[in-house]
């Protein structure tokens, strides 16, 4: 399962918005070994293309050796489908090379640009093979473990 607080979760969907109709992409990274989702970086679609993504390659590097410096790792690495589902496609499987992360991937097919409902699914890859995972979101780190976390699975939770 992938809890995610409701700020990361909102900075996701407001980039893949922003960068409708091209596909928004990105990491969230994380302490590592925390399984925690805590620093977002939204990064540049270095194929600026509705339907393929590759982060540019020098803001790869500076990100990784970033996460490296501050111990963390690649918790969530995120990505938009802009005309389809939010489930990763042969090349995005393809792609997925890190085995600890979460990908997630947001649909703006319904909504685009626009305040709207969004898909917001999140799986793991792991030797090209695909599972679907829960997404939970919490107001706040602090409130994961109490009653007020609230689960998403699927939806824009603001989008009603």
């Amino acid at each position: 399962m992938l809890t995610i607080d409701q700020a990361t979760y909102d900075a996701i969907v407001a980039h893949a918005r922003a960068d409708h109709p091209d596909e928004a992409c990105g990491i969230v990274a994380g302490p590592e070994g925390s399984d925690r989702p805590e620093r977002f970086v939204p990064m540049m679609n270095a194929e600026r293309s509705p339907t393929f993504y590759s982060f540019d390659s020098g803001e790869h590097y500076r990100v990784w050796n970033e996460m490296w410096e501050r111990d963390e790792e690649p918790v969530v690495i995120y990505h938009s489908h802009t005309a389809t589902e939010a489930y990763p496609s042969r090349t995005d499987i393809g792609l997925a090379k890190e085995p600890g992360a979460h990908y997630v991937l947001v649909s703006t097919r319904e909504s685009g640009s626009a305040d709207g409902p969004v898909e917001f699914r999140s799986y793991r890859i792991i030797d090209e093979a695909v599972t679907e995972e829960e997404v939970r979101v919490v107001p706040s780190y602090d409130s994961a473990s109490g009653p007020a976390g609230e689960a998403a699975t699927g939806a824009d939770p603001a989008a009603g």
